[in-house]
């Protein structure tokens, strides 16, 4: 079992930053695959950036490419989502989940391979 909570959410302008954390406890951190997702009333829960356990290989969303950053502290148990130049659509309640995996360099990409999920932080970003 690993429960995760994120922290770090908040109301910005366009253009602001913020920086998401992950707090995982459990289960040996390092074994899992993480990624961040969001989700808006009215749409489907989005993928956002994915990170193997080794924290080598990263995926993110076309929409999110160069702007956010994600990255792990294995040591620390923490996973971080820095969010640069934020632009309205992003707004949504982001959040963390966890899969396991024997693969160091495993990336999961889909929504339905994720077993564990935080309950979410919300982001607002005004124009």
């Amino acid at each position: 079992q690993v429960q995760l909570v994120e922290s770090g959410g908040g109301s910005v302008q366009a253009g602001g930053s913020l920086r998401l954390s992950c707090a995982a406890s459990g289960r040996t951190f390092r074994s899992y695959a993480m990624g961040w997702f969001r989700h808006t009333p009215g749409r489907e829960r989005e993928y956002v950036a994915a990170i193997s356990w080794s924290g080598g290989n990263t995926y993110y969303a076309d929409s999110v490419k160069v702007r956010f950053t994600i990255s792990r502290d294995n040591a620390k148990n923490t996973m971080i989502l820095q969010m640069n130049s934020l632009k309205p659509e992003d707004t949504a309640n982001y959040y963390c989940a966890a899969t396991f995996t024997p693969n160091r360099d495993h990336v999961a990409l889909e929504e339905y391979k994720y077993r564990y999920w935080g309950q979410g932080t919300q982001v607002t970003v005004s124009s």
